[in-house]
């Protein structure tokens, strides 16, 4: 057992999106993992209702991931990705196109979610300059949308405070308004029956700017770091409408529900509504290893393949892109997937998961429950002229008992490795029913 770590060797790491003052009073250290369980310093065992940071789906220390990991540390370290290559950067490409819509067969790796946004951003822009289309500069998101903290992610996202420090940000970036409806749709069980008008606020935006300037329309499938908002019936198959009507390229963040989340390989397949563009990190190497992955459409990837062949065709990508040992996780995390059929368990899961997510209704300062596969969020009703305390307080009460839970706002967010059992979702939600009825 690790000896607890002491306040006086914490100082040197600025920890993210933490409050690093209170932290640091009072530090919560995990040492080890397995399976669906942290342990921390003290060797007590916490359940992991959030996969870490909705990466880890196939749960912890799984071994063919591990031994991936080792093999490939021990054989080929590191290899240049620029005019060189290893053979398991394309094994792991033509597996993962595999699992992909018909019509997406090009993927080009990054390191992270926030990564792959700035790759699907610039792939979108450069696209159009290649065609000829080059008036075509505008980038659409969408308020309350997450699309990672690099500059063109919080461009186009729409969190306000992962914004308000950097000044003016990129320019031509407009947003759609969100689609939460409270008032119409609280306590919805998967899609909520109201909304899809709110697709509508592209043609407005449109109007505004005129289709010829617009490159392209990003969003989350489902908004996960917001608080898991759920888009309405019919809502992201009229935006493919009306980006197909305009030109306009559509653009899907999966970093959060690709790989299984909402019991398919990806929303797009949950939705049945095919992206130009779709946006992944996370879940592709289970969050043991950095790395992203942007999937394209064939004809995107096709219009940059001309020209001198000794020329390069997109001036674009990482040190890292397609790393040796990460792509060996990717390839031991989608070994790990197939083998327990964890891209389709949730939807097997998700049932049970809403029953026992919905019970929750009725407790103190409760005011919606939303779910759709193994994501569930709970929204508590702020405390007036204190907002995020609340969750904040329900946060540290529930890491107290056992649980590890993830709070945005006033929101407690779920989403719980693919493994979760029903006696593992009983015993979250008792615990997260005892946290909610405590709190003030």
């Amino acid at each position: 057992m690790n000896a607890p770590v002491t306040t006086n060797n914490l100082d040197a790491f600025w920890m993210p999106f933490t409050a690093n003052r209170q932290f640091k009073k009072s530090p919560r250290m995990f040492v080890s993992a397995d399976r669906m369980h942290y342990t921390t310093a003290e060797g007590n065992k916490v359940l992991d209702g959030t996969a870490g940071l909705w990466c880890v789906n196939a749960g912890h220390n799984r071994p063919k991931i591990v031994e991936a990991i080792r093999q490939q540390a021990g054989e080929l370290d590191y290899a240049p990705a620029f005019q060189m290559g290893h053979p398991k950067a394309f094994e792991l490409a033509s597996k993962l196109v595999q699992l992909t819509p018909p019509g997406i067969d090009h993927v080009m790796y990054t390191n992270s979610g926030s990564e792959s946004v700035e790759t699907a951003l610039k792939t979108a822009l450069a696209y159009h300059r290649v065609k000829g289309d080059g008036s075509r500069f505008r980038l659409i998101g969408r308020e309350r949308g997450y699309h990672g903290v690099n500059f063109g992610g919080i461009s186009v996202g729409g969190i306000v405070p992962n914004r308000k420090m950097f000044g003016t940000l990129l320019t031509g970036v407009d947003h759609l308004r969100h689609t939460h409806d409270p008032d119409r749709n609280a306590f919805t069980r998967l899609q909520p029956e109201h909304g899809v008008e709110f697709a509508e606020d592209l043609e407005r935006i449109i109007a505004l700017h005129d289709a010829s300037t617009i490159a392209a329309v990003i969003v989350e499938p489902v908004a996960g770091s917001t608080g898991v908002l759920l888009p309405p019936k019919g809502y992201l198959k009229r935006l493919r409408e009306i980006c197909d009507k305009h030109g306009i390229l559509l653009i899907f963040d999966e970093v959060i529900t690709g790989f299984g989340r909402l019991g398919t390989p990806f929303a797009a397949d949950y939705f049945d509504v095919v992206p130009d563009i779709m946006v992944t990190a996370k879940g592709l190497t289970n969050g043991v290893i950095p790395m992203g992955a942007v999937f394209v459409k064939n004809e995107i990837h096709d219009a940059f393949m001309n020209g001198p062949e000794h020329m390069i065709e997109f001036f674009h990508g990482y040190t890292y892109s397609g790393n040796p040992i990460a792509s060996a996780a990717g390839l031991g995390t989608l070994e790990t997937y197939q083998d327990e059929g964890l891209l389709t368990r949730g939807a097997e899961m998700a049932p049970y998961w809403e029953e026992a997510l919905h019970s929750l209704k009725g407790l103190p300062h409760v005011i919606d429950i939303r779910n759709i596969g193994l994501i569930g969020a709970i929204e508590l009703e702020p405390i007036a002229g204190e907002p995020t305390r609340r969750a904040f307080s329900a946060f540290l009460d529930a890491y107290n008992k056992g649980l590890l839970i993830r709070t945005t706002g006033d929101i407690i967010a779920l989403s719980p490795p693919l493994i979760i059992e029903r006696n593992e979702i009983d015993f979250l939600v008792d615990t997260l029913s005892g946290v909610l009825k405590s709190l003030n």
